[in-house]
């Protein structure tokens, strides 16, 4: 068994993605895995109970599924959430009151809200730092310190933290290190195998890839970390539906093509932009002007299908999301259509304007999340939505 395990842990990821260990069902060999809507599980021998006794502490679909992210990712664990926000806020309950914690200055609004406005009721305080500059991140180390929160590339800036750097920083003081992983995916970038002790995933978006399932993930690099963090879901009951979870392997098995398409495409949108004399400035790790190009390229296999552009004010950004044709003007991200969201009024609307500006997300920022869609076809809408403006 263990020797099938480890075979199946070497081999490519497009492989991994079809055979991850639980796709052909044992009884009955069906070529996907059972939906077991059941809340509660007989026990047959109440001295010897069962596997599985109650759903909320496991169930074999949502097994399955966890399983499955923890092969991707490489690590011990999976666990699977109601939402990716579900994920993320599990993760911080590995903090107690007086804890401080060291986060991503641009992260993603829903963290930045649960953060400020949540966490800080529990006196447990966070310092945001520009981690593409590993002083700052050292320079935020205080004596309560006890963690730090990666997003790289960052929501919706694209901004790149160099994770093993920052990693070995934090071992050598202790800290737990978390890092979101949801624009990369496993397909791109593996934080565990860079240090990092839990990643975590909005698998609403690139995981799913249909825009029809919520979910969050997360996978940890110990059995330790494991243990706490599934008594902390567990507890807090925060676990994924059955139908959700069937829901996303089917969507999973599709990620390394949906992501090698839409990347394709992403560069050349964002060459395009580059271009484009209406776009104030670009975003995207794969262009040559990126800041953190070289440190992405070392750690990510991959410059992923989310391209983020400023059109100079707000006025203009709402003209662009009033005048396009193909993409979806929609919060989220990752699906087989793209999506076209505006910070400023979605996913970062919970963030006080002055602190959006200090952190570069402007009122004329645009975050286009690239689908499977012809990239001519999304060039020419989008040059039609920026003319006359």
């Amino acid at each position: 068994m263990a020797h099938a395990e480890g075979s199946e842990r070497n081999r490519k990821f497009a492989t991994k993605l079809i055979h991850f260990g639980s796709e052909i069902d044992e009884t009955t060999g069906a070529s996907s895995v059972p939906i077991y809507q059941a809340s509660t599980f007989h026990h047959h021998d109440i001295f010897n109970p069962p596997t599985y006794d109650y759903s909320r502490s496991g169930n074999p679909t949502r097994q399955a599924l966890e399983d499955y992210i923890a092969l991707l990712e490489g690590g011990t664990n999976g666990y699977a959430f109601p939402s990716g926000m579900s994920a993320i806020s599990t993760a911080f309950m590995l903090l107690s009151s007086g804890d401080h914690v060291i986060v991503t200055e641009d992260v993603y609004g829903g963290t930045y809200r649960f953060l400020t406005t949540i966490l800080s009721r529990m006196n447990i305080e966070t310092t945001f730092v520009d981690m593409t500059d590993l002083d700052q991140v050292k320079g935020a180390l205080k004596p309560n310190t006890k963690a730090v929160f990666m997003e790289t590339p960052s929501n919706p800036t694209l901004k790149i933290t160099d994770i093993a750097a920052v990693t070995s920083w934090a071992k050598e003081h202790g800290l737990l290190t978390m890092l979101d992983n949801t624009f990369m995916t496993p397909y791109h970038q593996r934080p565990i195998e860079l240090g990092v002790d839990l990643v975590l995933h909005s698998a609403t978006k690139f995981l799913g890839g249909h825009s029809d399932v919520l979910a969050g993930l997360a996978v940890t690099a110990t059995e330790e970390l494991a243990r706490q963090v599934k008594y902390l879901q567990n507890g807090m009951g925060a676990v994924l539906s059955t139908q959700e979870s069937w829901l996303l392997m089917r969507g999973m098995k599709t990620l390394e093509a949906r992501m090698a398409h839409s990347e394709q495409s992403a560069k050349k949108l964002a060459a395009w932009l580059e271009q484009e004399p209406s776009i104030a400035k670009v975003y995207y790790p794969g262009l040559a002007n990126h800041p953190g190009r070289a440190i992405h390229a070392q750690q990510s296999a991959g410059y992923g299908a989310v391209v983020s552009f400023d059109v100079g004010s707000g006025e203009r950004a709402k003209q662009v999301l009033s005048k396009v044709k193909i993409p979806l003007v929609a919060v989220s991200l990752g699906a087989v259509e793209s999506i076209l969201s505006y910070p400023a009024m979605m996913s970062h609307a919970s963030m006080p304007r002055e602190v959006r500006l200090e952190k570069g997300i402007t009122d004329g920022l645009l975050r286009y999340s690239v689908g499977l869609e012809h990239v001519d076809d999304l060039i020419d809408d989008l040059s039609n939505a920026l003319r006359d403006m």
